[in-house]
């Protein structure tokens, strides 16, 4: 094994860096800049406190789709430094003009920084993904700075020497912030571009909803594996080096992850089959509500009162589902009516089919039907039969329009509504004796 830390190295780095520090920095000229800088920050922020106001309210009272409100929103987020850069820079420019270059060195690196700051902050301000901005920003910026100092080239030779080998593949730190900055850039833009993709896909209107699920999902998932072969790639690892590793790996989150892995499996059935899609109407156990999306591990059910369920796909493989809507949106509604002996069967039947008519959600055709279902002990009970095509819209409101139309119209046409009899028959009179009196 390569042994992790070259000392002669690291000794040299050290006294280069000693060198450097007594050369410009302990000297009067270098606090005398330290100071300069430190004053002009002061300054920058007390003038951003007294321009970000401004720059707010011009911000607030611009419209949404204003060609002008990204820029001054750039130039909120980046006031201090944009005031403290102009500030230096005129410090600088005179110091310059008096032939003082010894006294300007540590404030045109100062400089030198603040620019790259302010320029790499901007260009990222352009990512939609704050992390990932805030992070390209920082890593940029960082690389800038080194560069500018002329620190780069020691800091990549440093780097590069700790490092261990297993084996033939040899691991370093630069290796390994290469790999995991290529990794996050290139799974950064998988992700962006599956998601235009997407975009696109569901714009195509031949395809139906589960078609383009299914290839948004294979193209991420496509796009994701790409991305991290080729960081892998980048960096220099030979990717059968790592075969056997990856082997052992993958085994051991087979059996730890069977659960994800037959997710992940149901939702790509679900999807080829089609017999669940985004928009149908669906009952599983106590949960009825409509499909708002189809997930790689679950999907999301809305119901009725606001509740999203997220239902593992398992579950909708393994179980009984009532797709309400797979075929056609038609479905049949019920109600059950019971009447008292009194009324007649036949004016029943006529009065509640067209009361379930006036019901807006209900179907002239097919209509309504009304059956006599059973002669019960206390009443005579039909059932009221009518078709919606929107299950979505909630079946027991629907049902309970109904039944406040058959309420009404029965008691304008005076048909009684059953309830509970109970007849008590004493077959001979009791007689009640006293007794006579001690």
């Amino acid at each position: 094994m390569e042994q992790p830390l070259d000392l002669a190295t690291l000794q040299s780095l050290l006294d280069s860096g000693l060198d450097w520090a007594d050369t410009n920095i302990l000297s009067w000229r270098v606090a005398l800049q330290f100071i300069v800088l430190a004053a002009v920050y002061l300054a920058a922020r007390l003038a951003g406190r007294r321009l970000s106001p401004i720059v707010q309210r011009r911000l607030d009272s611009l419209p949404p789709a204003a060609r002008a409100r990204p820029l001054l929103t750039v130039l909120a987020r980046l006031l201090v430094p944009l005031v403290f850069l102009v500030i230096l820079w005129v410090i600088t420019g005179l110091l310059r003009q008096m032939t003082w270059p010894s006294a300007s060195y540590l404030l045109g690196i100062a400089l030198s920084l603040v620019t790259a700051w302010v320029v790499i902050r901007a260009s990222a301000s352009l990512i939609r993904n704050v992390v990932m901005s805030k992070m390209i920003a920082v890593i940029a910026w960082a690389v800038a700075a080194l560069s500018i100092t002329e620190l780069l080239d020691p800091t990549v030779t440093l780097l590069d020497s700790l490092a261990i080998e297993l084996g033939e593949l040899r691991i370093s730190a630069l290796l390994v912030i290469e790999g995991v900055i290529s990794m996050a850039v290139l799974l950064w833009g998988a992700l962006a571009l599956s998601g235009f993709l997407e975009r696109r896909i569901k714009a195509w209107h031949d395809l139906t909803p589960s078609v383009q699920v299914l290839l948004g999902k294979l193209l991420k998932i496509t796009l994701l594996a790409v991305a991290f072969l080729v960081a892998l790639t980048a960096v220099g690892i030979d990717l059968t080096a790592l075969a056997v590793f990856s082997g052992a790996v993958g085994l051991g989150l087979g059996f730890g992850l069977q659960k994800v892995v037959s997710n992940l499996i149901s939702g790509i059935i679900l999807l080829m089959d089609k017999s669940i899609k985004p928009g149908d109407v669906i009952e599983l156990g106590p949960t009825f509500g409509w499909i708002q999306s189809l997930g790689a591990r679950y999907v999301s059910v809305v119901t009725r009162d606001g509740k999203e369920y997220l239902i593992p796909n398992e579950d909708l493989i393994t179980q009984p589902v009532v797709n309400w809507s797979y075929s056609d949106q038609l479905v049949r509604m019920e109600a059950t009516i019971a009447v008292a002996y009194s009324s007649d069967p036949h004016q029943v039947r006529r009065v509640a089919v067209e009361a379930a008519k006036k019901v807006e959600r209900v179907l002239g055709e097919p209509g309504p039907v009304c059956h006599v279902s059973a002669f019960a002990d206390s009443s005579i009970e039909f059932l009221l039969r009518f078709w919606i095509n929107d299950p979505e819209g909630g079946a027991a409101n629907v049902t309970g329009q109904v039944l406040l139309q058959v309420w009404d119209a029965f008691k304008a046409e005076g048909i009684e509504f059953a309830y509970p009899h109970r007849q008590l028959v004493i077959p001979q009179p009791l007689k009640i004796e006293s007794a006579p009196a001690a």
